[in-house]
């Protein structure tokens, strides 16, 4: 019992030392973390990539490579950039990045962590410097600042895909005016303003003139058509006006002419009226005696 309790003491001494032996990268067993990734390397030709835990190796003939698997932060530095409008702009981003085939990643970067932040650096620069010059410094700056980051990540991660390594995002920290520019960049930025103001206040006195004729227009119609109508309808009661007076006069003519005779005396004579006429006019017909509305002068004169 006690031999076999001694046996298990130091097969796990053994086996504790090879874990430790592989932690330092020596003897068979190779130790791979969850953050990491490892190639198994014979001669410097890639064997095998290990998974997450415990595997072997052939002591001395093979050899790990180890590389992270985590998310890794790359920040640039700041450079000039020029925009779409001419404006002159400092810029710096940063890149999440990491490590996707430890393969690909250790054929294109011989140099390892050094090389490839140096080419991701280059090719994040000029996608940054080709995105920001297709747009205005209003556009960068506000209007389409998240479409342009969003851009910038496509083309990165589309043009480091076949070095092993995927990109997450790319995204700008600061975005500034170089110094002693500030002033004339916001001078011309208020002319513009000034002139887009102007446009937009032509445009407006334009289109309320294009309302006003409009609105007189349609006003002259309507006028035009109800002075039709109004005309229309004095027509019809003119008609029919005459067309009562023909038949009250044909019941009774000498009533009429004696009604029509007294409305005309009664427009024509007022009060201090001075009238200069023959006696014998037919305007005084009925003051005269010579006609009543019977039809006979009466008797006794007027």
């Amino acid at each position: 019992m006690r031999r076999l309790l001694t046996l298990a003491i130091l097969l796990v001494a053994l086996f504790a030392g090879l874990v430790a032996a592989g932690n330092l990268g020596l003897g068979p067993v190779v130790v791979t973390r969850e953050d990491e990734q490892k190639l198994i390397l014979l001669l410097g030709e890639v064997r095998r990539v290990t998974q997450p835990g415990l595997s072997l190796r052939v002591p001395l003939l093979e050899t790990a490579q180890s590389y992270d698997r985590r998310w890794l932060y790359l920040s640039t530095e700041a450079l000039p950039i020029q925009t779409k409008d001419g404006e002159q702009l400092t810029v710096d981003n940063y890149v999440i990045w990491r490590i996707d085939d430890a393969v690909r990643f250790r054929r294109s970067f011989p140099g390892g962590m050094r090389d490839a932040e140096e080419r991701i650096d280059r090719t994040v620069r000029d996608d940054v410097r080709e995105v920001i010059g297709r747009h205005t410094l209003t556009e960068v700056l506000k209007d389409v600042r998240v479409a342009i980051m969003d851009a910038i990540t496509k083309q990165s991660r589309e043009a480091l895909a076949d070095g092993g390594v995927s990109v997450a995002d790319v995204r700008i920290n600061r975005t500034e005016l170089p110094e002693g520019t500030e002033e004339s960049v916001y001078a011309r930025m208020k002319t513009e303003r000034e002139r887009l103001a102007k446009k937009n206040r032509a445009e407006g006195l334009e289109q309320a003139r294009r309302m006003r004729a409009e609105a007189d227009r349609e006003a002259r119609v309507i006028v035009a058509n109800a002075q039709r109508d109004a005309e229309i309808a004095r027509g019809t009661g003119d008609a029919e006006a005459a067309r009562i007076y023909a038949e009250a006069y044909s019941t009774a003519p000498e009533f009429y002419d004696f009604q029509r005779s007294l409305q005309a005396y009664r427009k024509t004579i007022g009060a201090g009226t001075t009238l200069v006429l023959s006696p014998d006019t037919e305007f005084f017909q009925w003051f005269q005696g010579t006609k009543s509305w019977r039809g006979r002068a009466p008797a006794g004169g007027p």
